[in-house]
């Protein structure tokens, strides 16, 4: 992806933030220099990569198949004792996150307002295939079954429960808007817990066509 169009999906997403009322913590309207001048104050942030996500997953169209997040708290096993993360995230109108499940990382992922999120559902077999049995998933505290391959839609206010091994893909429904979406979970680590059914990649290659306007995790490494 280009930085251009990176840093113009920031501001598209800044906006709706705005029209959802949704605040980010003080950092995340940072610029980089203000994180040069903070960077000493920022360790956890760094380490624990909070902070601004996007990917086209490979795809070279990020309104089809990709998605941006900001990561507001997560822990680190390795420097800390917080057990749980939290994210926020946009999903467009028939904008894809391609089918995928966690090894270790249980989520609730919540409609916070605007359109409809469906979510498509598999459980995985031992050979980290497609199950073919029905299986039970959790809306908001109620057990619900569902057979491979169903389709779940999230309505403002609705969350479902997505436990490790279950295969998920999911995106805006057609005619209602972006989708401002939550995710409560365990600790989150999109390095190694992640399984794509069509191996697909996680985080994008950045062509480095004008400076940033705010960094990406991805960013840290390099700047700090």
């Amino acid at each position: 992806m280009k930085r251009s169009e990176i840093n113009q999906k920031i501001e598209e997403a800044l906006n709706f933030f705005q029209e959802m009322n949704f605040k980010l913590p003080p950092w995340g309207y940072w610029s980089p220099d203000t994180w040069k001048k903070n960077k000493e104050q920022c360790i956890e942030i760094f380490e624990n990569e909070l902070g601004w996500d996007l990917t086209d997953f490979g795809s070279g169209n990020f309104s089809e198949t990709g998605l941006i997040l900001f990561t507001l708290r997560n822990g680190n096993p390795a420097r800390d004792q917080k057990t749980y993360a939290e994210k926020i995230m946009i999903v467009g109108e028939d904008q894809v996150t391609p089918m995928h499940f966690h090894r270790s990382k249980m989520e609730d992922i919540i409609n916070r307002g605007g359109g409809n999120l469906m979510i498509q559902l598999y459980p995985s077999d031992l050979n980290e295939d497609f199950g073919v049995h029905e299986f039970k998933v959790y809306l908001d505290g109620i057990k619900h079954r569902f057979n491979p391959g169903e389709v779940v839609r999230l309505k403002p206010g609705e969350s479902i429960t997505l436990h490790q091994g279950l295969y998920h893909k999911f995106y805006g429904e057609t005619g209602k808007g972006k989708v401002l979406v939550g995710e409560v979970s365990s600790v989150n680590d999109d390095h190694t817990d992640n399984h794509f059914y069509a191996g697909v990649g996680r985080f994008p290659e950045i062509y480095q066509d004008v400076p940033p306007t705010y960094l990406l995790t991805g960013d840290y490494k390099s700047n700090f």
